[in-house]
């Protein structure tokens, strides 16, 4: 089944990157907290998808060797996927806002998670990723 867009949980030391929604009213949750990501172009897969729009949106250029967990999602009959990825927080010195959002922040990803603007899906599909994580680090 073909998807239509992934994000990524992209940690930079111990904290998540967020971006702030632009605030209009033709987007989906505007002046939310987000995760780096977006729509599918072409024929890409879901990691160059999320990797692209990455790169597009806070300059970082990750490669497929830097994701460490993956999950497709499906609500009806659409399908986006969900990653996470870590860096050294050195790599703070080399984020720069693209031309969508008003801005970028570090945050927890329980700040994240608790944040009553963050993006609603996003914050349960974080969720997901870290009880993985903690389930796979006691294993």
């Amino acid at each position: 089944m073909s998807f239509t867009g992934a994000k990524l949980a992209l940690f930079l030391g111990a904290k998540l990157v967020v971006i702030l929604r632009d605030d209009k009213p033709d987007i989906p949750f505007p002046a939310f907290w987000d995760l780096p990501g977006g729509g599918r172009e072409g024929d890409e897969t879901p990691k160059a998808c999320a990797l692209r729009e990455t790169e597009e949106e806070i300059g970082l250029a990750l490669e497929e060797i830097d994701i460490v967990w993956a999950r497709e999602y499906q609500s009806g009959a659409e399908v986006t996927w969900f990653f996470a990825a870590h860096l050294p927080d050195s790599a703070i010195d080399d984020v720069r806002l693209g031309d969508e959002g008003q801005r970028w922040e570090m945050m927890s990803p329980e700040d994240y998670c608790a944040h009553p603007k963050a993006v609603p899906n996003f914050k349960l599909r974080l969720q997901d990723y870290l009880d993985a994580k903690s389930v796979e680090f006691w294993d």
